[in-house]
């Protein structure tokens, strides 16, 4: 056995089991051990889309997948998606090949690279030990939610393993209990608060049970980030998402709240409008199991460090009687598609509302949506239901544009019972569309919605009303339906309602190819989210 078989096996015995990557002579190896070990393998058309795939896929499952990349090229190649993926804290491993002489056209500096971008960089030094470091990749990954780069370099993997090491599997993050004191000062806040609300996160999700106990006793409403949205699917004291993407209802009750409680969740300045819905007399608490991620991005009354679940039922039992706290009141709808419009559609574009709306009401419950970035991204984010927090995957900590087809391939592999729908812009789906051919070769049922406005919509709308010229962010019409049939998939153009009668027939035929609606969406104004965000900067 030498090195890279080495490195292989122990990746997939402390944990990979899924990982994605393209293969060059670097880590041809490298892959082909993991594989032989037990590893699924899937072959992306772009090391940026598998890097996306894999923090999908990750998110999604609740494990650790694996990015195997070439060296020099094959890195900078996914540095995006490794970005975002670290930027999330998404636990992930990153195999790359590395090059240490200066003078080869491969190198570049890959420690410093993984440093740039927030992950953490590792390097295999000898035969005797590389089981070992392999193994501690995965451990700090898990362990410290991180995304790591685990350098091998060329010479050092083709070194004899003097004898293989006893891999086994390693342990989950542990559960961080609360401090007592901390748990008693939220305690009385929850129990003099009238109008309680909590937001939960990223690390609230698998908790519902207990959150919606909790607040069911301390009488507070129910909101979401954007990454966690559905978990609260059905509970008619849910506010849906609360930030850029919140209703106006939504917004208006959390606005009004006295006390708001972040439950691992960032408490950003996209989940809090910039701090415009928290009340000027509000108190913020913010519970997570990382104490550097307490007041990270606001200032906070109160910082719990602790799991949530730990936290929620410490609380519980501690808040004593049921209080009517904000559900004294009638929420109404929360919902986005309930609040009135005018229908901009046209003979030949339809409105992006409409769309949402229309596309909501034909495709099955079970779903996973994945969105790209721009200025159509809070269409299918507010307006397309989801079952539960495991219907939404939002790639959205880097913002960039491009990101949304790998992101829906990683989620489709992490929940194959669902059907997959990424929502694209027209920018987004042409700079990914390689990856297209990675879905068709998989047979996913995929269906891809492109909200294609033959722009860069957000520049549009942010530089055009001060008459800037916008040659450089509009574009020719682009028949997107063409290419994605160049790629084995069906197609349709949509411009109106009875448009979407393919995307039914679709629904309700074999699914043997995915299938791609290029939407000729409205173009006439800016998204409420995006306008907020402008103004926010």
């Amino acid at each position: 056995m030498n090195v890279a078989d080495a490195v292989g096996r122990a990746l997939v015995a402390a944990g990979v089991r899924q990982v994605f990557g393209v293969v060059g002579s670097g880590n041809f190896h490298l892959t082909n051990a993991m594989v032989a070990a037990g590893a699924r393998f899937v072959a992306a058309r772009h090391e940026g889309g598998a890097a996306t795939m894999a923090d999908a896929y990750s998110r999604m499952s609740g494990t650790v997948a694996a990015l195997t990349v070439h060296q020099g090229c094959g890195l900078t190649n996914a540095m995006t998606g490794i970005a975002e993926a670290a930027k999330s804290r998404t636990p992930m491993v990153v195999v790359a090949a590395e090059v240490l002489e200066p003078r080869s056209n491969f190198y570049v500096d890959q420690e410093a690279l993984a440093r740039a971008v927030g992950a953490v960089p590792v390097r295999i030094t000898s035969a005797e030990t590389a089981a070992a470091q392999a193994q501690g990749a995965v451990a700090t990954a898990v362990r410290e939610r991180r995304t790591v780069l685990l350098n091998v370099p060329l010479p050092v993997q083709a070194l004899e393993v003097p004898l293989p090491a006893a891999a086994q599997q390693l342990p989950s993050r542990e559960a961080v209990m609360p401090d007592a004191a901390e748990v008693a000062a939220l305690t009385d806040l929850l129990r003099r608060a009238e109008r309680p609300v909590f937001v939960a996160g990223r690390g609230a999700r698998g908790h519902r049970q207990i959150l919606e106990a909790l607040a069911e006793r301390s009488g507070a409403l129910l909101a979401t980030s954007a990454v966690a949205h559905g978990l609260f699917r059905g509970n008619p004291w849910s506010l849906g998402i609360s930030g850029g993407f919140a209703s106006p209802r939504t917004a208006e009750l959390i606005r009004a709240a006295d006390l708001i409680v972040g439950w691992g969740c960032a408490l950003n300045m996209w989940t809090m409008r910039h701090g415009q819905l928290i009340g000027p007399d509000a108190t913020v608490v913010q519970v997570d199991d990382d104490t550097s991620a307490l007041g990270a991005h606001r200032e906070i009354h109160l910082g719990v460090t602790g799991d949530v679940g730990l936290t929620a039922s410490r609380l519980l039992d501690a808040c004593g009687d049921q209080q009517i706290g904000y559900r004294s009141i009638e929420p109404g709808s929360v919902r986005w598609r309930d609040v009135p419009y005018d229908d901009s559609s046209t003979a030949d574009r339809i409105d992006p509302r409409t769309l949402s709306i229309a596309l909501d009401d034909v495709l099955p419950a079970e779903r996973v949506v994945a969105v790209d970035s721009g200025n159509f991204m809070g269409y299918p984010s507010a307006y397309l239901d989801v079952p539960d927090e495991n219907g939404l995957c939002f790639t959205q900590a880097f913002q960039s544009i491009g990101l949304g087809l790998a992101t829906a391939i990683g989620a489709a592999l992490a929940q194959p019972d669902r059907l997959p729908v990424a929502a694209l812009g027209d920018g987004g789906a042409l700079m990914s569309a390689a990856e297209l051919d990675t879905v068709r070769r998989l047979g996913l049922p995929m269906l891809v919605v492109v909200y294609n406005d033959d722009a860069y919509g957000a520049e549009v709308h942010h530089f055009g009303p001060d008459g800037h010229p916008l040659e450089t962010v509009t574009f020719p019409p682009t028949d997107i339906a063409a290419i994605a049939r160049g790629y084995g998939f069906e197609a349709a153009t949509v411009r109106t309602v009875g448009d979407l009668a393919a995307v039914k027939d679709w629904v309700n035929g074999p699914g043997s190819a995915p299938l791609l609606v290029d939407a000729k969406v409205v173009a006439d104004q800016p998204s409420w989210w995006l306008e907020e965000a402008f103004r926010g900067h």
